[in-house]
């Protein structure tokens, strides 16, 4: 507990995906406030740790999301349910969140068929994308949030300062909350500067803006290296103070991606589905195809290889 009572509690509920848990906080306080809530299943988790602190979901008065994935919204539903807190999400996933799923599945088709993706697998991708956006639009809904975050805003939350800071590359709308917890600043990182692993390059998965994906990410380790924080509250792993130690980490590793796919392009793996085949071993497909596909369009828009479509298929090779 720090000197203005402000004692966050980290709860843990169990995930079927590496790292194998997901985190969200509660902070003690006149006005308490959760940041993130789970998966959909994790609400009896989410209750039991609460009580066992003395407290329940009701007592929570404001609700703070870092971004619209199932594993930090899951559980949105049954908070507003058990209190109505007031709810705070990323501005930018208004948007996101009221596109059309069939024409979300459009684009993705067309972007999937580019990097010579076909059959099961492409359909198998296609319905994945629509499935995701109906799924987090029914885990937010817009017309429960109360406060759309603009990024860079600095706000009020229970008589907490707040500054949201925009962190793509993970998910185009993320906000990590840089959050006055009175003898210490705190950041609540949601899926970034995690101990375990550099999160997965989802972005907005195989929708259009894979093409910026990993510039974002990249300007988003550049964002942490200005925050003057204490202390780090992640979404998965332990809370830290090794902020710098992993936004470098996380650097070397999204270097190394681009460096790995630049090279199996010079060995003659020319399209983005041969270059995923080459390097997917046991990893989730749903992860992997948008990481690769942002690196190779990351590699042409900086020179490193050129593509040509043919049959609507973009095959690549090293520039010349």
């Amino acid at each position: 507990m720090n000197d203005r009572g402000a004692t966050v509690r980290r709860i843990e509920a169990s995930i079927p995906l590496p790292p194998g848990h997901v985190a969200s906080f509660f902070v003690e306080g006149d006005e308490p406030i959760a940041v993130d809530t789970g998966m959909p299943d994790s609400a009896a988790d989410v209750e039991r740790s609460l009580a066992k602190w003395g407290h329940h979901m009701e007592d929570v008065d404001h609700l703070l999301v870092t971004h619209p994935h199932p594993d930090h919204t899951g559980s949105v539903p049954a908070f507003v349910e058990a209190g109505d807190p007031t709810l705070y999400a990323p501005a930018s996933a208004r948007d996101r969140l009221d596109r059309d799923p069939d024409r979300v599945g459009e684009r993705v088709r067309r972007n999937l068929r580019r990097g010579g993706f076909e059959g099961e697998r492409l359909e198998w991708a296609v319905e994945a994308a629509v499935e995701s956006l109906e799924r987090a639009q029914g885990l937010l809904p817009l017309d429960a949030v109360d406060v759309w975050v603009e990024p860079g805003e600095r706000f009020d939350v229970g008589g907490r300062s707040v500054r949201a800071v925009h962190t793509p590359g993970h998910q185009a709308d993320h906000l990590c909350y840089v959050t006055d917890l009175g003898d210490e600043r705190g950041l609540f990182s949601g899926d970034m500067a995690l101990p375990p692993l550099r999160s997965a390059l989802i972005h907005d998965g195989n929708d259009d803006g894979y093409r910026e994906a990993v510039a974002a990410f990249f300007r988003s380790l550049d964002r942490f290296e200005s925050l003057s924080v204490d202390r780090v509250y992640p979404g998965h792993g332990p809370v830290h103070d090794a902020l710098a130690e992993y936004v470098e980490r996380d650097r070397n590793s999204l270097q190394g991606r681009l460096d790995q796919v630049d090279r199996l392009v010079g060995e003659g793996y020319s399209t983005v589905a041969s270059v995923v085949d080459a390097i997917k071993g046991d990893h989730d497909l749903r992860y992997m195809v948008p990481e690769i596909m942002s690196a190779v369009a990351h590699l042409e828009r900086t020179d490193r290889i050129e593509g040509e479509v043919v049959d609507g298929v973009a095959y690549y090779r090293p520039v010349e």
